[in-house]
This record gives C-alpha cells, structure tokens and sequence, in this order.
C-alpha cells in the first residue's frame, strides 16, 4: 500500500522524555502495538504542548490510556478484529 506512512514519510521521532515514560510503567510494547496513526497522532499531541505543565497533563494522560488498553485520545477504543 503506497502512503505516506508506507513510504516513512509523517512519521514523528519519539522524544526522549516519551521513551522514558513508556520504559518507566513498563509500556513500550502497549505503545508500539497501537497502531501507526494512534503513536504518531500521540506524538505529535505530546510535542506540541507549549507549557512544562501541559506536556506532564499530556504525558499523564498518554501513559493512563496505554495502561487501561481501551482508550485513545480520551475517547473509548478497541482493536479491530484481524482480517482473514
């Protein structure tokens, strides 16, 4: 499938501080699991905090969802079944 994401293009790097949250609770393979959309869309929401105290909320809430599984961006969430 030719997209951008196929092509490597849109990708967002994971920051430091996002890799350290995710090594901390233990949740590097509940993040890479998600799919593409959902880590990059994350990403970019993190690094887009302006304040210290925006990007910690931000954090918190990131690291919240990936622990309950069934959450993405505040909204309920669950994988999709596998195609066949």
């Amino acid at each position: 499938m030719d997209t951008p994401f196929a092509r490597g293009q849109g990708r967002k790097p994971m920051p430091g501080f996002v890799k350290t949250a995710l090594a901390k609770h233990k949740l590097l393979d509940a993040f890479l699991a998600r799919p593409e959309y959902q880590r990059n869309d994350y990403l970019t929401w993190l690094d887009g905090a302006k304040l210290p105290a925006q990007r910690q909320q931000r954090l918190t809430q990131f690291v919240e969802e990936l622990g309950k599984g069934d959450v993405y961006m505040g909204q309920p969430w669950s994988r999709p079944a596998p195609v066949k």
